[in-house]
């Protein structure tokens, strides 16, 4: 769904090993936070970088500061995982320095509003940016059910918006109609799973929606924003004959929804003059827009007593508040808090803003 956005135009003017950010995996002991309504500003964290065997170098092009002669594949930009897992750091405001977790146990109606912690009392999303210089695992997530009878695991539902993409790169997402568990074991044990896949071309700006129990895998040369329900469980069906990594063969089988269609891709917005917005996702978890503009201007939407996550996919902007301004540029994210009311960005040139906004059933 595609609906021109109002805006007034301005005078243009299963965790890996973390690489950076070792700390938020350690307690810190960190000062109380006193009263409601101190968040009236943008909020930006420190990203966790995350090695991966099919990561490369590209996330340097997002103002990723990668360390030396280490594939990365992942930038956790927005993170709260449970048991203990990494949350990421503040980098600017009145919290700096604190983490995500501890700011969501002094300020939880400031930052969620109407929207509650997930089921193991986090930020109900992760929020990424993804190198695939190779291949990813074919893959499949768990869905609800199957998270309730299996107490280690989490449901994850995700969704890829693509940055980026090499000639002839391709997205797999779903099983072809009509294929079942006996013919995908088959088609394992004969090295021919990618024949049972449905595949297409990455198109720099499209939306794929990948929901829990999808059977999918990002191809090389990809550079996608990924946002998802806030889980790390994964299992790996297939790995394109890469010796020494863990395979769930039957998790993953036992996960797989045979009976859906394979997922659509949202195309990319239409080239237009001015500001459009676009609905590129709507999930029972989250909804992601996007804001697209030719010159600089000016958009505001009302927050509806819930948090949002920008993603900057394009150009540069500014998001603005009464506490503060937090600049934006291609790679970059920022929470905007409940307590805000109302979010307003000045966009520059050719700027493309995600939205991202989890839902108060998000439970």
């Amino acid at each position: 769904m595609t609906t021109p956005a109002k805006a007034e135009h301005v005078i243009a003017s299963g965790i890996s090993p973390v690489v950076q950010v070792f700390t938020t995996l350690c307690y810190v002991s960190e000062p109380s936070m006193q009263g409601p309504g101190m968040l009236d500003a943008p909020i930006q964290f420190n990203p966790i970088l995350v090695p991966k065997v099919w990561g490369g170098r590209r996330l340097e092009t997002l103002g990723k500061k990668l360390p030396p002669e280490t594939a990365i594949g992942e930038s956790w930009e927005i993170a709260d995982l449970p048991s203990g897992g990494p949350t990421t750091l503040a980098i600017s405001g009145l919290f700096e320095g604190q983490s995500l977790r501890s700011m969501l146990a002094t300020h939880s109606e400031d930052i969620m509003g109407r929207v509650p912690l997930n089921q193991d009392g986090c930020f109900p999303l992760l929020i990424k940016f993804l190198d695939a210089s190779d291949n990813l695992s074919v893959q499949v997530h768990p869905d609800q059910a199957w998270a309730d009878q299996h107490p280690e695991a989490h449901l994850k539902s995700e969704a890829w918006v693509v940055m980026d993409a090499e000639p002839d790169s391709r997205i797999w997402a779903g099983v072809k109609p009509g294929i079942d568990a006996v013919q995908l074991q088959a088609a394992l044990e004969a090295d021919t799973l990618t024949e049972c896949l449905e595949s297409r071309g990455a198109i720099v700006g499209s939306c794929h929606m990948l929901p829990s129990g999808t059977c999918h895998a990002l191809g090389r040369g990809v550079l996608v924003a990924e946002v998802q329900t806030t889980s790390d469980t994964t299992f790996r069906l297939w790995d394109w004959g890469r010796a020494g990594r863990e395979m769930h063969v039957p998790e993953a089988l036992a996960c797989i929804n045979f009976e859906d269609e394979p997922p659509q891709e949202v195309p990319p917005p239409p080239t237009t003059a001015g500001l459009l917005e676009t609905v590129v996702a709507q999930t029972p978890w989250f909804t992601m827009r996007r804001v697209d503009c030719s010159a600089a201007s000016t958009w505001r939407t009302d927050l509806q007593d819930t948090p949002m996550v920008l993603m900057c996919l394009e150009g540069a902007a500014h998001a603005t508040a009464p506490g503060g301004i937090v600049p934006l540029t291609r790679g970059s994210t920022a929470l905007l808090p409940a307590s805000l009311a109302q979010a307003t960005l000045e966009l520059g040139d050719a700027a493309s803003i995600l939205l991202v906004q989890p839902h108060a059933s998000s439970h």
